[in-house]
């Protein structure tokens, strides 16, 4: 598929959001999207096992999340994405509206869980993500649909996915270890 094969710096600018360059330039392009995506799940898992374990409900400041929040936040963006992803991809029409990550922490209670139990859900929720990107074809990675109130591909959401987790990996070795 020509779409599963373009590199982040071939999206359009009306493809997305400005707010969402942070992210999509983080994926290098050196992959394929799936490849990437693939290849991020054992990154992320070697990186996460190589962390001590006094880091992971260490916070650099009051009010900023644990290691484990932050975790558990990569995956429930990457769930709130991919959900968009495949209703544009279906060609649904309905606006999506945003989702408040500040909203979602309070709730998640990631420091009660281990860290194994956020690599495995971690792991079901990225494979998931690959498998619907899989069957994508070329016209559905080109549909564009409304979410946040702001016109979006769902090539784009996908690179967003794979950016967002490589910020918050940078995030964690620049203010965390």
């Amino acid at each position: 598929l020509k779409s599963a094969i373009m590199k982040p710096s071939d999206l359009q600018p009306e493809e997305f959001a400005g707010h969402f360059a942070t992210y999509i330039n983080q994926v290098s392009g050196e992959y394929t999207l799936v490849e990437e995506l693939e290849i991020s799940v054992h990154r992320l898992i070697k990186f996460v096992q190589n962390i001590p374990l006094d880091k992971f409900d260490y916070r650099y400041a009051e009010g900023k999340w644990t290691i484990k929040e932050l975790l558990v936040h990569i995956m429930d963006a990457e769930r709130v994405f991919s959900n968009r992803a495949m209703r544009i991809a279906r060609n649904d029409k309905t606006p999506l509206p945003g989702f408040d990550q500040d909203d979602y922490a309070p709730y998640m209670d990631a420091n009660e869980r281990s860290v194994e139990s956020i690599l495995e859900e971690y792991e079901a929720v990225r494979k998931s993500s690959i498998t619907l990107f899989k069957n994508f074809n070329d016209k559905m990675w080109q549909r564009d649909g409304l979410a946040s109130g702001t016109h979006i591909t769902t090539l784009a959401i996908a690179y967003i996915i794979a950016g967002h987790e490589a910020h918050h990996i940078g995030v964690i070795k620049e203010r965390y270890l």
